[in-house]
């Protein structure tokens, strides 16, 4: 199982998971009992419950860079342009707009971000 740190606005907004089956979202409780939080989409709405999409969500899928700039990044990191978590994790901590994905680390899959720095 994958998993990416999803930020907004460089706050943790909360954890995306990729299993065999499906992708899930889960939005971090310090993240959504903060009254200044908004949603990261709004197909993705700020709830408790968890978000379940059958492929990786629509809205994190347009994150991932296309074109002339897809092409450097699956050469630079011989990633596969079918594997679309995989090019998330590795292309979008520097995106245009308000959300970042990081991947998580083997070392730091059991640490949880709780003073909003990034990992």
């Amino acid at each position: 199982m994958r998993k990416g740190y999803i930020y907004y606005n460089n706050d943790f907004a909360g954890t995306l998971y990729e299993s065999d089956d499906d992708f899930k979202f889960i939005y971090d409780d310090d993240y959504f009992n903060n009254k200044h939080s908004v949603a990261i989409s709004k197909t993705i709405p700020l709830t408790q419950k968890n978000h379940n999409y059958k492929e990786l969500f629509p809205f994190m899928d347009g994150l991932i860079p296309e074109g002339h700039l897809l092409g450097i990044a699956i050469s630079k990191w011989s990633l596969n342009q079918n594997d679309r978590m995989g090019l998330l994790l590795n292309t979008c901590e520097d995106c245009i707009g308000a959300v970042s994905v990081f991947k998580i680390k083997q070392k730091d899959a059991e640490r949880k971000s709780t003073n909003n720095e990034m990992p």
